[in-house]
Order: structure tokens, then C-alpha cells, then sequence
């Protein structure tokens, strides 16, 4: 298996800039494992899929306003994207205002160790240390975790080329995010709508929720180079044991774990990775799934249309099957479908 293997051409126009009106109106690729089989139907639909006792489980991680654009002390712009909050990790004991992050900087030259940023509301952030990824650790003064809103923007993907508009706020977030932390949307969940979990649970579908905090290595494209041992990057997750124990009912049950998107999936194979019965319920994953892996919890996936090349593709492929797969991403670029972030999405089982 090769790299160009999880390559395909995809229009520059199937890349949806922005959301639709309604959530739960995207459409919807139903995609039959087995088979090979696809079906064209609407996101509401899904009530059609979804069976009672199903555990539909989904990532209650908040994304936060990540992108801090400041000024250095030469007066050159610069800008910091929140990775991860590192004040406790670090053994320091934080106080008022100040924290310590991992960051990923921008532009990278420049802004080496002892170098500062000077953001608006008179926050700061002093460079620390430079990782060999290019990464670093920055202490900001002045950061109030609770209140980034005021000085931070939504971290929109790079390939939606336009700065975050009111809309995003809103829309680039779940409708059941709970746990500030995440860098980018667990878009999967994206069209689900109040009511429609509503109907579902009414309906016997037992919702559960995990989180992961979604970093911005995620989607970013794998390379020849590093193809055989590349990980996503670290994501902390945690799980509930009440959680974790209907999800194990369900599997002795023979009723199906639905995950909804790739990073419930992350969650859930990182945490059994040592078994179902002794699982890891919280920690940093670095786990990269593709073909070949043996999945431990999921039977069905909702997940949306990815980008190619990318950790992401690779995972679905690894549970669609990779001709399953590349037949449905045909057929989603002649149909006209919606890609990425706000596009639309699958249901594979």
C-alpha cells in the first residue's frame, strides 16, 4: 500500500466555504461495508439508520479561539495558535493570568527563545522553548483561559482561505460542546441538531458522549517520508466508566457502537487498545489507524468527506475498506457533494 494510494482529485468548488441553513439538511452518503453499496439520502435521515439500542456515541470537545494574533517587539505581526494548555504537565503551579501552552508560531522565524508577543487587553506570551517539530512553549501573561473569546479567533481550517466571520462562532461548533479544549471541530457532529437527538434517544438510540481534544495535526497531509510511522500528534481524551460500561453491554448485546467522526473512533480504539475489559479510559493518544487495523469498538462510523493524503482518509479506509471508500469519493464528486469541515457527510456500517 502507498502513500498516492489515498490520493484523489477533488474540484476546488466541492469545498464547502461555508455552513448550510439548517444542520441536519447536509446530505448524507450511506455506505454498506459488505457490499460496496451506496445510498444518496439527507443528515435527518439518519433517524432511518440508527436502530433502537445503538449507542451513538459522540466528542463533546469545545473549540476554543485558538488563534491569537498579536504584534512582536520589533512591531512585525505574528500570530500563536493555542495547542495545549501545559501549566500543570509543566509542574508549575499556575497563577492569575498566567499560563503556560504548547504553540505553533507564525511566521516561525523570528520568534525563538526569550521572544515575546504582544496581544490586545495587555496579554503576552514569552517564548520558552522551541521543540524539534518546530513547536513551542509559550508562558502568556495576562491570558484568562475562561475568557480567550475576547482576544482569540475561531481556529478555522487553512482551506477555507477567509478569516472567521460571525457565522463560525456558532456554526464551527457542535451543538452539544462541553469541555473547552479543542483547536479544530469534531465535524462529524456538525449535523446533529437538538431535535434530532432528541428523536433519536426518544426512539431507543442510547446516546453517550467521550471527549478528545482535537489538535490541528490531524489533518494535516501525511508524506512520503514519514508515511510508514506517521501519528496524528497527541490528543488528550477522557471517558467516563458509566460510558465505557454501555458500550461493553452493547457489544455483549451484539448491538452496534455507532462512533460520530474520527476522533470518537480515536477515543474509544485508544482506550481498548489493551482490551475491552481492561480499557485505558484517559490519556494522550497518538494512535494512526489505517488499513489492517483491527477495530475493538466501533460497528458503524458517521464521518464527513475528508482531505486526501490525510490521517483521516486513512482511518475511514482502514473501517470502509480502501476500494469501498475510493468508489464512494467517486461517486460523492460526481454527485456534487460538499467537502470537508462544513460539507457533507457518511454513514458507513
Amino acid at each position: 500500500m502507498e502513500l498516492k494510494d489515498f490520493d484523489y482529485n477533488l474540484p476546488d468548488g466541492l469545498i464547502a466555504g461555508y455552513p448550510l441553513e439548517e444542520r441536519d439538511s447536509s446530505r448524507l452518503m450511506s455506505l454498506n461495508r459488505a457490499t460496496g453499496g451506496l445510498i444518496h439520502r439527507t443528515f435527518s435521515d439518519i433517524r432511518e439508520l440508527l436502530r433502537p439500542g445503538d449507542v451513538l456515541v459522540l466528542n463533546n470537545t469545545k473549540v476554543i479561539a485558538a488563534r491569537l494574533k498579536g504584534r512582536k517587539s520589533t512591531g512585525g505581526g505574528a500570530e500563536l495558535l493555542l495547542v495545549e494548555r501545559l501549566g500543570e504537565r509543566l509542574g508549575r503551579e499556575e497563577t492569575a493570568g498566567r499560563e503556560l501552552w504548547k504553540v505553533l508560531a507564525r511566521p516561525a522565524k523570528g520568534l525563538g527563545l526569550g521572544k515575546k508577543v504582544f496581544f490586545s487587553k495587555g496579554v503576552s506570551a514569552e517564548i520558552l522553548d522551541v521543540n524539534d517539530g518546530g513547536a513551542r512553549v509559550a508562558e502568556f501573561s495576562g491570558l484568562k483561559y475562561g475568557s480567550l473569546e475576547t482576544i482569540g479567533e475561531v481556529p478555522l481550517p487553512p482551506y477555507l482561505r477567509r478569516p472567521p466571520e460571525e457565522i463560525d462562532t456558532l456554526r464551527y461548533q457542535t451543538v452539544y460542546a462541553e469541555v473547552p479544549g479543542a483547536v479544530a471541530a469534531p465535524t462529524a457532529g456538525l449535523h446533529f441538531t437538538r431535535a434530532l437527538l432528541d428523536e433519536l434517544k426518544a426512539s431507543g438510540v442510547d446516546i453517550r458522549y467521550i471527549t478528545l481534544h482535537t489538535g490541528p495535526a490531524t489533518f494535516l497531509p501525511v508524506r512520503e517520508e514519514n508515511f510508514g510511522d506517521r501519528s496524528p500528534g497527541g490528543e488528550t481524551y477522557a471517558i467516563r466508566g458509566v460510558d465505557f460500561n454501555a458500550i461493553l453491554e452493547a457489544k455483549k448485546d451484539k448491538r452496534r457502537v455507532v462512533a460520530v467522526g474520527t476522533t470518537t473512533t480515536r477515543a474509544l480504539e485508544s482506550a481498548a487498545a489493551g482490551g475491552l475489559e481492561s480499557p485505558l479510559l484517559e490519556g494522550t493518544t497518538s494512535l494512526f489507524i489505517r488499513p489492517g487495523f483491527e477495530f475493538k469498538v466501533i460497528d458503524a462510523l458517521v464521518t464527513n468527506f475528508h482531505l486526501p493524503r490525510s490521517t483521516l482518509i486513512m482511518l475511514v479506509s482502514a473501517f470502509a475498506g480502501l476500494e469501498n471508500l475510493k468508489s464512494a469519493y467517486r461517486e460523492a464528486v460526481a454527485e456534487g457533494y460538499r467537502f470537508y469541515s462544513y460539507g457533507d457527510v457518511m454513514f458507513i456500517a
